[in-house]
């Protein structure tokens, strides 16, 4: 049924004046169900690899295209103004997501898992994933497509960059048990694989290298492949030197992400504590 759905949604993308309005429409809210229940991502896992699905995100921009911009009144009495496609996520208590009051916004066509807690404000876009247990704190943000594992913790501030174009770009994917600190940045599809730790302050971005002090190695995106964190390993904020013209004779340094170790009992009684907030 799915494969069926991807190849009515790459034909109509490839050529939508050869269909009709409702068949478009039949099309998109098929995917948006998908996507709101889970059964449909923009990304998945094969084996240890993670692969985007170009097709969902043709369909959640044929959604854009289709829809009309219309007032849409939420419960709170607050106005939106938004493409008909796209109201505001249809929960209630059977949802079992802890939405705080105060603000946040959960777009229709994600998925947020029941055991999800939603600080305010924050918000979360369509074509997103959010696994149970996953703690999304204020003034968070988990962008289009972003994929959230189980027992994530997106602390104040952080910022989980979203993707529509290219529709092949990997979207961001954060794996299970990873806690995000304060005022992060993950960006143009990076993977942060299960039980990392990002201290306040990291920002992970294609053109950024990461630093691997306890393996001795480097990280960077390359074609094909994109910025990876290793399972369990801790990561802060650092500066590498700019080693020639100008910035090295100034004595100029760019931050750069660094791994100093890898996760212990100690991290690990640590994070614990998050529990609580739940």
């Amino acid at each position: 049924m799915t494969a069926d759905l991807a190849r009515r949604v790459e034909a109509i993308a490839a050529a939508p004046d050869g269909f009709s309005a409702e068949e478009a429409r039949s099309a998109f809210e098929e995917l948006k169900a998908g996507l709101n229940d889970g059964s449909i991502r923009a990304a998945e896992k094969e084996g240890d690899r993670w692969v985007a699905r170009p097709w969902v995100k043709r369909g959640i921009l044929l959604g854009f295209r289709i829809g009309a911009l219309k007032r849409v009144l939420a419960e709170t009495g607050f106005r939106f103004f938004d493409k008909d496609t796209f109201p505001v996520k249809d929960l209630d208590l059977d949802s079992k997501v802890r939405v705080v009051p105060g603000g946040t916004a959960i777009r229709d066509g994600c998925y947020v898992a029941p055991g999800v807690t939603v600080m305010p404000p924050a918000y979360i876009n369509v074509g997103a994933y959010v696994d149970t247990g996953t703690l999304v704190d204020s003034h968070a943000l988990v962008g289009s497509c972003a994929q959230l594992g189980k027992r994530v913790h997106l602390s104040a501030a952080a910022q989980i960059g979203g993707v529509l174009e290219p529709v092949g770009e990997l979207p961001v994917i954060v794996e299970d048990d990873v806690l995000i600190g304060g005022n992060c940045g993950i960006y143009e599809g990076a993977i942060v694989r299960e039980r990392a730790v990002l201290a306040s302050g990291v920002i992970l971005t294609g053109g950024t290298p990461v630093y691997d002090i306890p393996r001795g190695l480097e990280y960077r995106k390359a074609p094909g492949r994109p910025l990876e964190i290793p399972a369990g390993a801790v990561v802060v904020p650092g500066a590498r030197a700019v080693r020639e013209g100008k910035g090295a004779e100034w004595g100029i340094s760019l931050q750069t992400p660094v791994i100093v170790k890898y996760r212990d009992a100690k991290t690990d009684a640590s994070a614990a504590l998050e529990d609580l907030l739940r």
